[in-house]
C-alpha cells in the first residue's frame, strides 16, 4: 500500500460514499461531477491494491479491506477537524502563548490586567518576565519577548510604543515622619536627608537622578537597594526616604506616606513596546485589545484606551505592509534615555 499517496481529500470523498452509498449523492454533497468521483475512488483502489467497495442491493459498501480505510479516513479528518477548530481559535487569539516583560514598577499594576484576561482566556498561557530597565533593554535587543512594558522606551525606528498608564513617582516617607506636615516642603530641606536609591539601571533612578541634576541638588546621603518593596520596607523601617511609584505605594501603603514635596509627583508613564517588524501571536493581540476595553474603566485612562487603539491600528499597518514612516504612527516619549 502507497501510504504516502493518501490525501484527505481522497479520504473525504471516500468516506462520503461508504456514507451515502452512492457515487451521485457523494458528487452532489461535495460539488463534484460524477466522473470525477468514480476517478477518486479509482485512484483510491490503486493506491490501496485491493477493491475497497462493492456492490450490495443498489448501494456501495465497503470491503474489508474498505472498512479499515474508512476507519482510517474517519481517523484522519476527525483529527483535522480538531486541529482546524484548534487553528481558528489560535488565530482567534483565544488560545496559544505570549510573553511580556516588564520594568520592576510595572509588576504592580499589570497582574490587574493579566488576572482577569487570563481568566476570560484560560486556553491563553503567557510568560512574564520582570527586571530593572537595562534588563529589559538587553531582552529587547535580543528580541526575546512579545510585548514589553517601560517608562521610557528605546529609541528606535524599529520601535512602536503606546504610552497607555500614568506612573507619578512620588517622595515618600515613614509613616510618622516629621516632613508630612511641613506646608512648602521642598528638596532644599530633604538633601540631608538619607534617600534610598533604586540602582543605576532603573528608570525610576535616572528619572530622579535627571530631577535632581536640572534642580541643581545633590543628596548628602544615599543608599543603593534594588528593589521597590525592599526600599517600602526600608522607609517603613525608618532607613530613610525614597522615590517611588505611587501605585508602589497604594499597593503597599502600611508604614510609609507621600510627602508633600514641591515639584512632585515627577510625571512618567508606562508604555506598551513591541517591535515593528515583530509578527505577534494572535493572543498578544487578543490581550491588547482587552487592555484597550479595560484602561478606562479599570484605571479611568481614557488618553491610555486611545494610545493602545493607535498602537493595534498600527500592528494591522504593519501586518498589511502598508509603508508608513514610524514618527506617524505612535510618537514615543523619549524623555530621559541614557541607553541608546
Amino acid at each position: 500500500m502507497k501510504v504516502r499517496q493518501l490525501t484527505f481529500r481522497l479520504l473525504q470523498v471516500y468516506a462520503d460514499v461508504v456514507r451515502t452509498g452512492s457515487l451521485t449523492a457523494t458528487a452532489n454533497r461535495l460539488h463534484l461531477t460524477q466522473p470525477t468521483v468514480s476517478q477518486q475512488l479509482k485512484r483510491l483502489r490503486e493506491i490501496v491494491g485491493e477493491p475497497i467497495v462493492r456492490h450490495e442491493e443498489g448501494r456501495l459498501v465497503p470491503t474489508e479491506v474498505g472498512q479499515a480505510l474508512y476507519q482510517l479516513s474517519q481517523d484522519l479528518l476527525s483529527r483535522a477537524d480538531v486541529f482546524s477548530q484548534y487553528l481558528e481559535e489560535y488565530n482567534r487569539g483565544g488560545r496559544g502563548h505570549f510573553s511580556i516583560g516588564l520594568v520592576n514598577t510595572a509588576q504592580y499594576v499589570l497582574p490587574r490586567l493579566l488576572g482577569p484576561f487570563g481568566q476570560a482566556n484560560p486556553q491563553v498561557d503567557v510568560t512574564v518576565e520582570i527586571g530593572n530597565r537595562q534588563q529589559m533593554l538587553n531582552r529587547f535587543e535580543r528580541h526575546e519577548d512579545d510585548i514589553y512594558v517601560f517608562s521610557h522606551p528605546p529609541i528606535d525606528d524599529d520601535v512602536l510604543a503606546a504610552p497607555f498608564l500614568s506612573n507619578p513617582l512620588v517622595v515618600v516617607g515613614p509613616q510618622h515622619c516629621r516632613w508630612a506636615s511641613v506646608e512648602g516642603l521642598s528638596m532644599d530641606a530633604l538633601k540631608e536627608e538619607r534617600f534610598l536609591l533604586r540602582e543605576p539601571g532603573s528608570a525610576t533612578r535616572h528619572t530622579f537622578d535627571a530631577w535632581l541634576y536640572s534642580a541643581g541638588i545633590e543628596l548628602r546621603s544615599t543608599q543603593q537597594i534594588a528593589s521597590n518593596e525592599a526600599i517600602r520596607l526600608a522607609v517603613a523601617s525608618n532607613m530613610g526616604l525614597a522615590v517611588l511609584s505611587r501605585h508602589v505605594v497604594a499597593d503597599s501603603p502600611n508604614g510609609v506616606q507621600e510627602l508633600p514635596l514641591q515639584g512632585f509627583p515627577l510625571k512618567s508613564r508606562w508604555h506598551f513596546v513591541v517591535r515593528r517588524q515583530r509578527r505577534l501571536p494572535p493572543a498578544a493581540i487578543r490581550f491588547l485589545s482587552y487592555v484597550q476595553g479595560s484602561l478606562a474603566q479599570a484605571f479611568d485612562e481614557p488618553e491610555g484606551k486611545m494610545a493602545v487603539a493607535e498602537l493595534l491600528q498600527a500592528l494591522e499597518t504593519e501586518r498589511l505592509g502598508i509603508d508608513l514612516k514610524p514618527a506617524s504612527i505612535i510618537p514615543v516619549e523619549s524623555g530621559l534615555d541614557p541607553m541608546r
